[in-house]
């Protein structure tokens, strides 16, 4: 069964090939699991390597934009749907609704606030699909450090390591989305961390 996979990525050019080369491959086997590509909508860095790929592969690419950002030489302006929004929090939203799943490439800022935002969400259980953190040349190491601190720290429950799935390997990610069975917390798990 296809799915719409929203995948979170640099914008940056000037990053070790490494990225690109993994960029590349998801794009590759996201077509060729017959699963849509969904990302920000942009050209440059690891978001157009990934949506060339797929295109590359005769995937199906939707791309959805803040209207700020949709000009030439920014925007992907081969994707098969385009959707502007009217800024970046609408863009957001429209990508949390219409994605089945999740996967974060290496990336800056922006790629950091959306994986963050979309695990959030799910702690709060305003969804419960798939999220993977593709963790490329150990680029999310010291992340995911910070994330058992704040566990260790009791800042959040052992069980928050169950919102995310983190890997390496890109069949490993894909193999997660594809059998993904959502998890069943108790009522208050978000509540009481010493429970």
């Amino acid at each position: 069964m296809s799915k719409v996979i929203c995948v979170y990525s640099s914008s940056s050019w000037a990053i070790d090939p490494v990225y690109f080369d993994a960029a590349t491959a998801l794009g590759r086997e996201i077509a060729a699991k017959g699963h849509l590509f969904l990302f920000g909508g942009g050209l440059t860095g690891l978001m157009g390597a990934c949506a060339r790929s797929v295109h590359q592969h005769h995937g199906h690419v939707i791309g959805i934009i803040p209207a700020a950002l949709n000009v030439k030489g920014i925007v992907y302006d081969r994707c098969d749907e385009l959707v502007v929004t009217k800024g970046l929090r609408e863009r957001k939203a429209a990508m949390d609704e219409r994605s089945d799943a999740f996967i974060a490439l290496p990336g800056g800022y922006g790629t950091l606030e959306e994986i963050l935002e979309i695990i959030t969400l799910k702690q709060l259980q305003y969804h419960n699909k798939p999220v993977a953190i593709l963790n490329i040349n150990h680029f999310y190491d010291n992340l995911l450090e910070q994330f058992e601190t704040i566990i260790a720290q009791q800042f959040a429950k052992t069980e928050c390591q169950e919102l995310y799935f983190v890997t390496g390997d890109i069949s490993s990610a894909l193999d997660y989305i594809d059998s993904y069975e959502p998890p069943v917390f108790a009522p208050r798990w978000l509540t009481a961390v010493e429970d």
